[in-house]
């Protein structure tokens, strides 16, 4: 244990806390059991490590620990959990829960006979607390934690701090937050950058090497996360990649599961577990038409890669810029709002309204008898009337 709180210690001691992400605001810290899931590489650790810094002095009350470490080979985490109570601990925050195997059953325990320890645990996208066999679900709030938006990588890169915008803001006032956001910063300077290697938080350590580090985060949620998750056989995982593979190449892609399955040699009820895992794992987002809900096994409209970083470290140079600005926009109004299939244009928002996007040459003609529709366009940095910047939709969260 000592190793443990001197690892984490050491932890405490380098993380920065001067950029901290708005997403720290969202979560109601005061909760006993919180849970944060996210993809690889989003910053669910420095999350949970800045919260600590900035409300705990680094003493016997508080340790972090990763459950990946060595030492819970040997050891069990609630008799970790139940040594650090006994003496004077009131916050155990707990990184990859994924990579232990009775994880749930032992946080259920731990809430139930430590009255009063505070738990914070981290873990994949993949974590479905209803599966568990403990019922974890009724204990822990879980938050997912997305990417970087736009507005949020403008911060890191400038620590210049943006206003947040709701979808309603933007399509009824976008003109004069234009005019007043382009005093302050100029976001085309910065946007084809964000749509190469600004998702992922990680691009500050070493932006010569972030798709090979992206590219080894993708290799891992195939051959250890998705498998560990659905119990999917090791001579199995090779399908899992030859269909991400046919998915990027050609994205975003309109699935014909007969195909697919043909293509892949992957049965037809196993293609539609796998694409809902690589879903759920946020390698791929998944469009349907409208009043089709995510939990069905109907097939989507279009399968997207995820957020357009994977787009550049799949695409094998092969990126189509229509494609970039259509996986930027449904990955940004895909955290907060729900966005469905149009039969008219793109997307379908809210089941409201109707955009098309497109380049600074975009044409209305194609929505102009649609009500409540819009023209996204790209390399603009104002609108006018139904005409929004590609770059504004970046802001909403």
């Amino acid at each position: 244990m000592e190793k443990l709180t001197q690892k984490f210690y050491e932890k405490y001691a380098s993380v920065q806390t001067e950029i901290v992400r708005d997403f720290i605001d969202e979560i109601d810290w005061s909760n006993r059991v919180i849970g944060i899931k996210g993809s690889r590489g989003v910053g669910k650790t420095t999350l949970v490590l800045q919260y600590i810094k900035q409300n705990y002095a680094p003493d016997n009350s508080v340790l972090y620990v990763c459950l990946d470490n060595l030492y819970f080979s040997e050891n069990k985490l609630y008799d970790l959990a139940d040594v650090f109570y006994k003496k004077g601990g009131t916050l155990l925050a707990i990184d990859e829960v994924h990579r232990y195997a009775n994880w749930t059953t032992e946080i259920k325990n731990i809430y139930d006979d430590m009255s009063e320890l505070k738990i914070i645990f981290t873990g994949s996208s993949l974590l479905h607390l209803r599966q568990s066999k403990a019922d974890l679900s009724r204990r822990a709030v879980v938050y997912e934690m997305p990417g970087l938006s736009f507005r949020e990588y403008l911060h890191f890169q400038t620590n210049i701090k943006l206003p947040l915008l709701s979808l309603e803001e933007i399509l009824s006032n976008h003109i004069q937050i234009s005019v007043e956001l382009i005093q302050r910063i100029k976001p085309l300077a910065f946007f084809e950058a964000y749509l190469k290697y600004g998702y992922y938080p990680f691009f500050k350590e070493n932006l010569s090497s972030f798709h090979q580090k992206l590219n080894e985060i993708i290799l891992t949620v195939l051959e250890v996360d998705i498998p560990q998750f659905a119990s999917i056989q090791t001579s199995n995982i090779i399908y899992l990649k030859k269909l991400l593979r046919i998915i990027s190449s050609s994205v975003p892609f309109k699935p014909n599961m007969n195909g697919l399955s043909s293509r892949t040699g992957i049965s037809l009820n196993t293609m539609k577990t796998y694409i809902s895992l690589l879903n759920d794992a946020q390698l791929v987002q998944l469009l349907y038409v409208p009043k089709k809900g995510i939990n069905s096994l109907n097939k989507p409209e279009k399968i997207y890669l995820n957020n357009s970083n994977l787009m550049y470290s799949q695409g094998e140079g092969n990126v189509n810029i229509g494609n970039i600005r259509e996986t930027f926009f449904f990955n940004q109004l895909n955290v907060k709002y729900k966005v469905n299939a149009s039969k008219e244009a793109d997307f379908l928002v809210e089941d409201k309204y109707t955009f098309e996007t497109g380049g600074k040459n975009k044409q209305t003609k194609q929505i102009k008898d649609v009500q409540n529709s819009y023209v996204v366009k790209d390399n603009i940095e104002i609108g006018s009337d139904n005409i929004i910047p590609l770059w504004m939709f970046g802001f909403l969260y």
